[in-house]
C-alpha cells in the first residue's frame, strides 16, 4: 500500500449521531490545533443521540464544512418517502430520537398517530430547506490519494464507479480485500473502541452517543493525528 499523500491539510469527523455538543467542542479543538484544514463529516448527524436537530442547525449554517450522506440521513428520507415502508426501520435505529429533537411525538400502539401522520409532523417541523439539504448531500470526496465516505467502499470500483448503497452501507469486501488503485479510505459507520489509520483504511466511528467520544482525523501529506473529545 503507497503511503498517504493528501495536499491540503483536511480534518474528518467521524459519525456525529445527534452530538451536537461534543461537535461544538470537536469543532473548536480541530481550529485550535488544526486551523487550516478543511473540515469534512462522514454522515450519520442524526439519530441515537438527542441532539439530531441542533447538529444540522449547525452544519447547515457552516458551509465551510463538507457534509457527506449516511446511512442514517438515507433512512430518514426513505421514511419521509414511504412512511409505512421505511418507518419501522428507521424509528426501531435511533429515529425516535430525531424526532423528540424536533418536538415531534411517535406512533402510538393505539392507532391514533399512524405513521404518516408523524411523517407529515416530521416533514413540517423540518422544512423544506432541512429535507432538501440532506438529499442533496455528497455521497463520497477525494483529496490526493484519499476517498472519504461514510462506510467502506468497493474496493474494486473506482469512486465514481461506487454504488451509493456501498457508499453508506458499507460493501462486504472492504474489510476483507486490499485497495489495487493505491487509494486510502477514510470512513466511520462501525464503531470501533479507537480509531485508526492502517493498510489502507481510516476508521473514526467511535460511537460518540454511547462513548462521549467524537472523533476526527487531521491528515496532511502522510501524517494522521486523531482529535477527539
Amino acid at each position: 500500500m503507497p503511503p498517504l499523500n493528501v495536499p491540503d491539510p483536511v480534518a474528518i469527523i467521524g459519525d456525529i449521531h445527534g452530538c451536537a455538543r461534543l461537535l461544538d467542542i470537536l469543532l473548536d479543538r480541530i481550529a485550535t490545533l488544526a486551523p487550516q484544514a478543511t473540515i469534512v463529516c462522514v454522515g450519520d448527524y442524526i439519530d441515537r443521540g438527542d441532539e439530531s436537530a441542533a447538529v444540522i442547525e449547525t452544519l447547515m449554517a457552516s458551509p465551510q464544512i463538507t457534509c457527506l450522506a449516511g446511512n442514517h440521513e438515507a433512512m430518514l428520507l426513505g421514511f419521509l418517502d414511504d412512511a409505512a415502508a421505511k418507518g419501522p426501520r428507521w424509528l426501531r435505529n435511533g429515529g425516535l430520537q430525531t424526532l423528540a429533537s424536533y418536538g415531534v411525538a411517535g406512533p402510538n400502539a393505539d392507532g391514533t398517530r399512524p405513521l404518516d401522520r408523524v411523517r407529515d409532523d416530521l416533514a413540517l417541523a423540518m422544512g423544506d430547506a432541512r429535507i432538501n439539504w440532506l438529499r442533496d448531500l455528497p455521497k463520497w470526496m477525494q483529496t490526493g490519494n484519499l476517498l472519504i465516505t461514510h462506510a467502506g467502499a468497493d474496493p474494486a470500483r473506482a469512486p465514481q464507479d461506487q454504488d451509493d448503497r456501498d457508499l453508506m452501507w458499507g460493501h462486504r469486501d472492504f474489510m476483507a480485500v486490499p485497495r489495487s488503485d493505491g487509494l486510502w479510505v477514510a470512513y466511520g459507520h462501525v464503531i470501533q473502541d479507537a480509531p485508526s489509520a492502517a493498510e489502507g483504511r481510516i476508521a473514526l466511528d467511535t460511537g460518540a452517543y454511547a462513548t462521549g467520544r467524537l472523533t476526527a482525523a487531521g491528515i496532511h501529506g502522510d501524517s494522521v493525528d486523531f482529535i477527539t473529545t
